[in-house]
């Protein structure tokens, strides 16, 4: 893993379109070290149908975003909009198979295009998922349609996550671990409490619990966690949820700059 380069992560949230042109307002510029930072945009199949997920795409591609994290996407019952209705026309794989199409010049309908678009595609992983077998044969399902680096659930025991690594290493694709920047032993209680799979040692949240300040304790572990993941993987897909302002904070505590 380099400093020389970074990716700002766009996420879907409640609507659809207007994220990929937020994107195309930002500045990706290099600075003076002549490091950029490179959106990766979030496409999943919950709000939009093939036709709909396709034209964003293209949209993407022509609005210069070549970087794509693919997903199902969660049912909407589960957010603050639960009598949304989803659409899930395609899955996962769906949509790889149709960014698979684009990129060779044609739509999911088999009609050419006028010209193609090229993307460095992403999907998701979860090295803690309960059932690890099924988690695995889909890690794989989605490379066999194209996928070529993972980000994974938030990650807080490196040496489990070196396991995960062993075992899918023949894929031979890039993995950035997850981590969530924790703020007291209360938001990891509810964290590992409502996501599938999250599992953050129970000495990771004494310290919190314990700490005068669980914040600064929070970015603390972050970057000693980052210190551990950066030797395993390719990369580190920082969630800090409002802590935005701290980044350079955890990168130091990491080692990172």
């Amino acid at each position: 893993m380099t400093t020389s380069a970074a990716t700002l992560d766009a996420t879907e949230g409640h609507g659809d379109g207007p994220v990929i042109g937020l994107v195309a307002h930002l500045d990706t510029s290099p600075d003076e070290s002549g490091a950029g930072v490179e959106p990766i945009v979030h496409v999943t199949c919950r709000d939009r149908n093939r036709l709909a997920l396709q034209s964003d795409l293209l949209a993407a591609s022509a609005l210069g975003v070549r970087n794509l994290v693919c997903m199902t996407g969660d049912p909407p019952g589960a957010g603050d909009h639960p009598d949304a209705k989803p659409v899930f026309d395609l899955d996962v794989l769906g949509l790889l198979q149709a960014v698979a199409a684009l990129q060779a010049g044609t739509d999911l309908g088999r009609q050419p295009l006028q010209g193609t678009p090229t993307f460095c595609v992403g999907a998701v992983v979860n090295p803690g998922a309960p059932d690890r077998q099924t988690e695995l044969r889909r890690m794989e399902d989605k490379v066999a349609r194209g996928a070529q680096f993972f980000q994974t659930q938030a990650v807080y025991n490196p040496e489990a996550f070196a396991q995960f690594m062993h075992e899918v290493r023949h894929h031979q694709v890039a993995v950035l671990a997850s981590l969530i920047v924790l703020r007291s032993g209360g938001m990891a209680r509810r964290l590992q409490a409502s996501l599938p799979g999250l599992a953050i040692p129970a000495t990771v949240i004494e310290e919190l619990d314990k700490a005068t300040d669980p914040a600064q304790k929070g970015m603390e572990l972050a970057g000693r966690i980052i210190k551990d993941l950066k030797e395993l993987c390719q990369g580190v897909h920082l969630i800090t949820i409002g802590q935005e302002r701290h980044i350079l904070q955890i990168l130091q505590e990491a080692g990172l700059v």
